[in-house]
């Protein structure tokens, strides 16, 4: 739930704010023509890799990925126009974020009179669909663009969520789809959605086969939860796997223990068959956060993701998530929030693989496609400091 917040047990999630209208302390003002929310937040960090690569990469991590630099991660700006039934959503980003985030966007020729996509296209949108509200029942929201992805309980925005580094979870599965949804309030805190989507990170489909999600999302002050399957053909067209229907299965629930003390869970499974046999994968991750001020703040982390590739005489399927069997990291951050809109975090991690994934010392290769950097270490260890701010 790519908008959802691990800071309070009472945000439901994507499923329910995106569709519900805008987050919580998102400006607003009321204009002859509906009510406009502003949206926005700046991110920034500088970091340090003790295994000090040559090549200024902390790999495989997502978006805190350079050694001793001050980079910008990201900048995003829109807003959320609401007039009676009608909402529509549009937010632009800008930063090093973006182009990991679309790293995955199939990379589709055009001709002369019709224009190629791929990620140089897509990387500035974060977001972009309109909504329209049905007087049927309790209020049947029907929507349909470019959305945050549904799957897991961390955000992309670093403010909603209490680390700074987002878990091996959010980095292999799915960052957005683009299609078309529909949500109902089954009751006060239980909601339903079903959608059909082009697939995993395509804002233009790899194939010509769609996929479906239907989920649950639950809420109340102390406790929300999440179950949701997404299914369909990702795989492209002419891949020597074949065209499998890949099947995942995700639920993580977020309990309130006390005031200050909020602890979660996230499991996540699935696989896909295809030419060279059964695919499967399976991950999870669990930690707490604990206030210990208004403003300050301690949370920690485990994850673990595990892919077993499908093998035969005939050949082997390529991975879908890392070229080693399986990753795992281990996360403490500490937070400060002064007065106002705004975060600094101190971050240690520490990721682990079963064979080199990561940059160590000194990395052979120059990074170009004749000769790409060499991973040639099998854990990395990392310190960050970053800065939010938001509107």
């Amino acid at each position: 739930m790519r908008r959802s917040s691990f800071s309070s047990a009472a945000c439901i999630g994507a499923s329910i704010v995106a569709l519900a209208g805008p987050a919580a302390g998102e400006p607003s003002v009321t204009t002859p023509v509906g009510r406009f929310s502003a949206y926005g937040y700046v991110e920034a960090y500088v970091a340090h890799n003790f295994g000090e690569p040559s090549n200024g990469i902390t790999h495989a991590r997502g978006f805190d990925n350079r050694h001793a630099t001050f980079s910008l991660a990201n900048a995003a700006l829109g807003g959320q126009w609401e007039a009676g039934p009608v909402t529509a959503r549009l937010v632009g980003q800008v930063g090093s974020t973006p182009a990991t985030y679309y790293g995955a966007e199939p990379v589709l020729p055009g001709t002369y009179a019709t224009n190629g996509s791929g990620p140089a296209l897509w990387r500035f949108l974060q977001e972009a669909y309109v909504a329209y509200t049905a007087p049927v029942g309790r209020g049947l929201r029907l929507s349909a663009g470019l959305f945050l992805s549904p799957i897991g309980p961390e955000n992309l925005a670093v403010h909603d969520n209490p680390f700074w580094s987002r878990s091996n979870l959010f980095f292999g599965l799915p960052f957005y789809h683009t299609g078309a949804q529909a949500s109902y309030p089954l009751t006060q805190r239980l909601r339903v959605t079903a959608a059909v989507w082009n697939g995993w990170n395509s804002v233009v489909d790899n194939n010509t086969e769609k996929s479906v999600s239907l989920g649950f999302t639950y809420g109340e002050p102390a406790v929300t939860a999440s179950l949701l399957y997404f299914g369909g053909v990702e795989r492209a067209a002419g891949a020597p796997e074949g065209s499998p229907v890949r099947h995942l299965v995700d639920s993580h629930v977020t309990w309130t223990v006390a005031a200050p003390l909020s602890v979660f869970v996230h499991a996540n499974a699935g696989g896909e068959g295809g030419r060279f046999g059964p695919h499967l994968w399976l991950a999870g991750q669990a930690g707490a956060r604990l206030a210990l001020s208004s403003f300050a703040a301690v949370a920690g982390r485990v994850d673990a993701f595990r892919e077993r590739p499908a093998r035969t005489g005939a050949g082997e399927a390529s991975p879908l998530f890392w070229p080693v069997e399986w990753v795992s990291s281990v996360t403490g951050t500490v937070e400060l929030r002064p007065r106002g809109p705004a975060a600094l975090r101190l971050e240690v991690r520490r990721d682990q693989a079963a064979a080199p994934l990561y940059f160590r010392g000194a990395v052979a290769g120059d990074g170009s496609d004749a000769a790409p950097f060499v991973p040639n270490a099998t854990e990395q260890t990392t310190v960050t400091l970053g800065v939010t701010a938001w509107l």
